[in-house]
Protein backbone atom coordinates (compact mmCIF):
# COMPACT_ATOMS: atom_id res chain seq x y z
CA UNK A 1 0.00 0.00 0.00
CA UNK A 2 2.88 2.37 0.79
CA UNK A 3 4.28 1.81 -2.72
CA UNK A 4 0.89 2.72 -4.23
CA UNK A 5 0.81 5.98 -2.24
CA UNK A 6 4.38 6.85 -3.21
CA UNK A 7 3.68 6.13 -6.86
CA UNK A 8 0.54 8.28 -6.70
CA UNK A 9 2.48 11.11 -5.04
CA UNK A 10 5.26 11.06 -7.66
CA UNK A 11 2.70 10.92 -10.45
CA UNK A 12 1.00 14.06 -9.10
CA UNK A 13 4.34 15.86 -8.65
CA UNK A 14 5.63 15.00 -12.13
CA UNK A 15 5.13 18.50 -13.59
CA UNK A 16 6.35 20.46 -10.54
CA UNK A 17 9.58 22.44 -10.95
CA UNK A 18 11.61 24.14 -8.18
CA UNK A 19 11.16 27.89 -7.69
CA UNK A 20 13.91 30.05 -9.11
CA UNK A 21 15.75 32.69 -7.10
CA UNK A 22 15.86 33.34 -3.41
CA UNK A 23 12.82 32.32 -1.45
CA UNK A 24 12.04 34.90 1.25
CA UNK A 25 11.99 33.49 4.75
CA UNK A 26 9.26 34.82 6.99
CA UNK A 27 9.98 34.85 10.71
CA UNK A 28 7.12 34.86 13.16
CA UNK A 29 9.36 35.31 16.18
CA UNK A 30 8.57 38.53 18.06
CA UNK A 31 11.09 41.29 17.60
CA UNK A 32 12.71 42.78 20.68
CA UNK A 33 11.59 46.28 21.55
CA UNK A 34 14.09 49.10 21.33
CA UNK A 35 14.92 51.17 24.41
CA UNK A 36 12.93 54.06 22.92
CA UNK A 37 9.87 51.84 22.35
CA UNK A 38 10.07 50.52 25.90
CA UNK A 39 10.37 54.07 27.27
CA UNK A 40 7.39 55.22 25.18
CA UNK A 41 5.31 52.21 26.26
CA UNK A 42 6.14 52.82 29.93
CA UNK A 43 5.28 56.53 29.62
CA UNK A 44 1.91 55.69 28.06
CA UNK A 45 1.22 53.12 30.77
CA UNK A 46 2.12 55.68 33.43
CA UNK A 47 -0.24 58.24 31.90
CA UNK A 48 -3.02 55.64 31.81
CA UNK A 49 -2.44 54.85 35.49
CA UNK A 50 -2.47 58.55 36.45
CA UNK A 51 -5.76 58.97 34.58
CA UNK A 52 -7.22 56.28 36.89
CA UNK A 53 -6.03 58.14 40.00
CA UNK A 54 -8.28 61.18 40.40
CA UNK A 55 -7.44 64.22 42.49
CA UNK A 56 -11.09 65.31 42.63
CA UNK A 57 -12.33 64.95 46.21
CA UNK A 58 -15.78 63.92 44.97
CA UNK A 59 -14.28 60.72 43.55
CA UNK A 60 -13.19 59.47 46.99
CA UNK A 61 -15.30 57.32 49.27
CA UNK A 62 -14.63 58.94 52.65
CA UNK A 63 -12.78 56.63 55.01
CA UNK A 64 -12.74 57.57 58.69
CA UNK A 65 -9.26 57.71 60.27
CA UNK A 66 -9.87 54.61 62.41
CA UNK A 67 -11.77 52.55 59.81
CA UNK A 68 -10.26 49.22 58.80
CA UNK A 69 -10.19 49.19 55.01
CA UNK A 70 -9.82 46.32 52.60
CA UNK A 71 -10.17 45.53 48.93
CA UNK A 72 -9.86 42.28 47.00
CA UNK A 73 -10.18 41.70 43.27
CA UNK A 74 -12.23 38.80 42.01
CA UNK A 75 -10.00 35.77 41.62
CA UNK A 76 -7.85 36.39 44.69
CA UNK A 77 -8.18 33.25 46.78
CA UNK A 78 -9.59 33.52 50.28
CA UNK A 79 -6.53 31.93 51.88
CA UNK A 80 -4.20 34.32 50.07
CA UNK A 81 -6.26 37.31 51.20
CA UNK A 82 -6.37 36.02 54.77
CA UNK A 83 -2.55 35.80 54.84
CA UNK A 84 -2.39 39.39 53.53
CA UNK A 85 -4.89 40.56 56.16
CA UNK A 86 -2.92 38.83 58.92
CA UNK A 87 0.37 40.41 57.75
CA UNK A 88 1.94 37.03 57.03
CA UNK A 89 3.70 37.99 53.80
CA UNK A 90 7.28 39.21 53.79
CA UNK A 91 7.48 42.96 53.18
CA UNK A 92 10.74 44.35 51.86
CA UNK A 93 9.53 47.75 50.61
CA UNK A 94 7.67 50.50 52.44
CA UNK A 95 6.49 53.98 51.48
CA UNK A 96 5.32 56.67 53.90
CA UNK A 97 3.21 59.43 52.29
CA UNK A 98 1.29 60.59 55.35
CA UNK A 99 2.77 64.13 55.27
CA UNK A 100 2.43 64.55 51.48
CA UNK A 101 0.05 66.80 49.60
CA UNK A 102 -2.51 64.95 47.51
CA UNK A 103 -0.77 65.43 44.13
CA UNK A 104 2.64 64.55 45.64
CA UNK A 105 1.18 61.43 47.23
CA UNK A 106 -0.37 60.33 43.93
CA UNK A 107 2.98 60.59 42.11
CA UNK A 108 4.85 58.89 44.94
CA UNK A 109 2.35 56.02 45.23
CA UNK A 110 2.44 55.31 41.50
CA UNK A 111 6.25 55.50 41.31
CA UNK A 112 6.54 53.23 44.34
CA UNK A 113 4.15 50.59 43.03
CA UNK A 114 5.76 50.54 39.59
CA UNK A 115 9.24 50.22 41.15
CA UNK A 116 8.10 47.50 43.55
CA UNK A 117 6.51 45.53 40.73
CA UNK A 118 9.60 45.95 38.53
CA UNK A 119 11.73 44.56 41.39
CA UNK A 120 9.47 41.53 41.65
CA UNK A 121 7.87 42.50 44.97
CA UNK A 122 4.42 41.01 45.44
CA UNK A 123 3.51 42.49 48.84
CA UNK A 124 4.44 45.98 50.02
CA UNK A 125 3.54 48.41 52.82
CA UNK A 126 2.00 51.82 52.20
CA UNK A 127 1.69 54.27 55.10
CA UNK A 128 -0.96 56.92 54.48
CA UNK A 129 -1.53 58.01 58.08
CA UNK A 130 -4.89 58.42 59.74
CA UNK A 131 -5.43 62.10 58.97
CA UNK A 132 -7.44 63.22 62.00
CA UNK A 133 -6.69 66.87 61.18
CA UNK A 134 -6.88 66.73 57.37
CA UNK A 135 -9.07 69.16 55.50
CA UNK A 136 -11.70 69.32 54.06
CA UNK A 137 -12.44 66.03 55.86
CA UNK A 138 -10.66 63.69 58.26
CA UNK A 139 -8.94 60.75 56.56
CA UNK A 140 -8.49 62.58 53.24
CA UNK A 141 -5.21 60.96 52.20
CA UNK A 142 -6.35 57.55 53.43
CA UNK A 143 -9.51 57.90 51.32
CA UNK A 144 -7.49 59.00 48.27
CA UNK A 145 -4.99 56.13 48.57
CA UNK A 146 -7.79 53.56 48.89
CA UNK A 147 -9.52 55.02 45.83
CA UNK A 148 -6.32 54.99 43.78
CA UNK A 149 -5.31 51.46 44.71
CA UNK A 150 -8.70 50.04 43.80
CA UNK A 151 -8.41 51.65 40.34
CA UNK A 152 -4.99 50.25 39.46
CA UNK A 153 -5.02 46.84 37.78
CA UNK A 154 -1.57 46.05 39.22
CA UNK A 155 -3.14 45.98 42.71
CA UNK A 156 -4.75 42.65 43.53
CA UNK A 157 -5.74 43.45 47.11
CA UNK A 158 -5.06 45.63 50.12
CA UNK A 159 -5.92 45.59 53.81
CA UNK A 160 -5.25 47.76 56.86
CA UNK A 161 -2.06 46.70 58.63
CA UNK A 162 -1.84 45.00 61.99
CA UNK A 163 -1.75 47.41 64.95
CA UNK A 164 2.00 46.98 65.53
CA UNK A 165 2.71 47.87 61.88
CA UNK A 166 0.62 51.01 61.64
CA UNK A 167 -2.94 49.73 62.03
CA UNK A 168 -5.53 51.83 60.22
CA UNK A 169 -2.84 54.31 59.15
CA UNK A 170 -1.09 51.79 56.88
CA UNK A 171 -1.91 49.18 54.26
CA UNK A 172 -0.55 45.86 53.12
CA UNK A 173 -0.76 45.94 49.32
CA UNK A 174 -0.59 42.84 47.11
CA UNK A 175 0.64 43.38 43.54
CA UNK A 176 0.39 41.39 40.34
CA UNK A 177 3.53 39.92 38.81
CA UNK A 178 5.46 42.18 36.47
CA UNK A 179 5.35 41.35 32.76
CA UNK A 180 8.99 40.22 33.01
CA UNK A 181 8.20 37.79 35.85
CA UNK A 182 5.19 36.45 33.96
CA UNK A 183 7.40 35.84 30.92
CA UNK A 184 10.08 34.14 33.04
CA UNK A 185 7.45 31.92 34.68
CA UNK A 186 6.01 30.94 31.29
CA UNK A 187 9.50 30.08 30.04
CA UNK A 188 10.32 28.07 33.18
CA UNK A 189 7.01 26.20 32.97
CA UNK A 190 7.53 25.52 29.28
CA UNK A 191 11.03 24.16 29.86
CA UNK A 192 9.84 22.16 32.85
CA UNK A 193 7.16 20.57 30.70
CA UNK A 194 9.76 19.51 28.14
CA UNK A 195 8.29 21.58 25.30
CA UNK A 196 10.50 22.73 22.49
Amino acid sequence: MLDDESALFFEEMAGVVPLKGEVPVVSFAPKALTAEQIHRRDALQREAYLACMPLDLKAFVQQAPDDIVSFKREGVQGGVFKRLRMGQYSIKMELDVHAYRLNQAREAVLNYLLAAQAHGERCVMLIHGKGYQSQPFAGLLKSAVCCWLSQLDMVLAYHSAKTEQGGTGALYVMLTKSEQLKLENREANRKGMGWR
